[in-house]
């Protein structure tokens, strides 16, 4: 192995005076050389930067990648400089065991069926080929491709810009100033060794020895004059590396800039990415409201020994009969309690229990203690104790009375 044995040598002395001049700083026994305040407060901001774009980075891994075994697969891929896999999203992957459920249930149940009410005036329903599982299950997937674009976008336009900044940029600057530091050491200990060369010549011309006055006096002079310099070089090898890293620090606010933009970036692929995630989820709810919502109803099933109302019957068992196009009118309440108590007029509404309820038919009120319906509108519905269970209170607005609850769909 072929090597400079001087060069060695000299690197060692070197690294010794350094770490002597280190030391004795730190005890106090040593003059330091301060930057300049202006490099100080770059210095400090670089550091700021570094420390919380590294702890931004780290962060937005996780967030875009939960999973620590998967984080650390990527790490590997990236340091081999091989591309990183093609990765299944959890919500395609459950889309995926949706529809390989689906197509093993069979299209014998209404989970694994799609039902759609095929024509109201005739009371028919039609099961169509479609599954239920199958259409979630599709768009479970619509929502892991949108998770899986979001996911490339910001790892290029928000992770990789903050990776290159702290294995690029930040590294550079960070040799730099350690390039500086040493500078420092080297004028400082400079610095010294001419203090030293002052003393000792001046402490000779204070108490000469007249038989080796000339010469020992020449040779400090000679000592003082190399110290100088080699101060003189030191001080230019630390003024030219200080601007150098002053350069390189106020390539900061640059960064700065870059990353707000990337930042920007970042919250515009959010913000994409939730638009059609919700956009999906309404078409799917609109889909199954559909498909299912007159075939399971919501029921309005409360206990009874409170409230005194049970669960309604659907309005399919009315609206299947050939030739009816909404539930029968029930019967109106003849029990002689209710007759003689109730009071339309009279009734509050509980503080608890009250709930919103959709129309689902047109409803003509038979007397004045009902309350006609339009299909669509949104009311307010409660029950009072003794009332019978096929009817309940709906208020609108100002108005109030009876209503059938096969008429309603309760909605919360």
């Amino acid at each position: 192995m072929d090597f400079n044995v001087k060069k060695l040598a000299s690197d060692a002395g070197v690294f010794f005076t350094r770490a002597v001049q280190y030391t004795e700083e730190k005890l106090g026994q040593a003059e330091k050389t301060e930057l300049d305040a202006h490099l100080e407060n770059l210095i400090a901001r670089a550091d700021c930067t570094k420390n919380w774009t590294d702890k931004i980075f780290r962060q937005t891994e996780v967030l875009l990648q939960p999973n620590p075994s998967a984080r650390i697969e990527e790490f590997f891929y990236e340091k081999l400089d091989r591309k990183i896999p093609s990765r299944i999203t959890n919500a395609e992957l459950l889309g995926q065991y949706m529809q390989d459920a689906a197509k093993d249930f069979g299209p014998g149940t209404p989970y694994g069926m799609l039902c759609l009410m095929h024509d109201l005036a005739y009371g028919t329903i039609e099961c169509l080929p479609g599954s239920t599982l199958i259409t979630v299950g599709d768009f479970q997937k619509r929502l892991g491709g949108a998770e899986r674009e979001f996911l490339q976008t910001s790892a290029i336009n928000f992770l990789t810009p903050l990776r290159n900044f702290l294995e690029g940029d930040w590294k550079t600057i960070s040799k730099e100033r350690r390039l500086l530091e040493n500078r420092r050491l080297d004028l400082d200990v400079c610095k010294a060794r001419l203090k030293k060369a002052k003393l000792a010549e001046a402490k000779a011309a204070a108490a000469p020895d007249f038989q080796e006055t000339r010469p020992r006096n020449y040779v400090l002079s000679a000592s003082a004059s190399a110290a100088e310099h080699e101060l003189r070089v030191a001080q230019t090898e630390f003024d030219r590396q200080a601007e150098v890293t002053r350069l390189l620090l106020e390539g900061i606010s640059s960064t700065h800039v870059n990353h707000l933009r990337c930042l920007h970036e970042f919250v515009e692929a959010q913000a994409a990415y939730y638009t059609q995630c919700h956009k999906h989820m309404q078409d799917l709810q609109k889909e199954l409201s559909s498909a299912n919502g007159d075939t399971f109803p919501n029921a309005f099933a409360v206990n009874a020994s409170t409230s005194g109302v049970s669960t309604a019957p659907s309005p399919l068992s009315s609206a299947t009969l050939p030739g009816a196009s909404s539930p029968s009118r029930p019967p109106n309440p003849s029990n002689a309690l209710e007759a003689s108590t109730l009071k339309i007029e009279e009734v509050k509404p509980p503080a608890t229990g009250t709930r919103k309820a959709k129309v689902l038919y047109d409803y003509d009120a038979a007397d004045t203690s009902e309350l006609s319906l339009l299909a669509d509108e949104l009311i307010t519905v409660y029950t009072v104790p003794g009332m019978d269970p096929d009817w309940l209170i709906g208020e609108r607005g100002n108005q109030k009375g009876k209503v059938p609850v096969t008429y309603l769909e309760l909605l919360s």
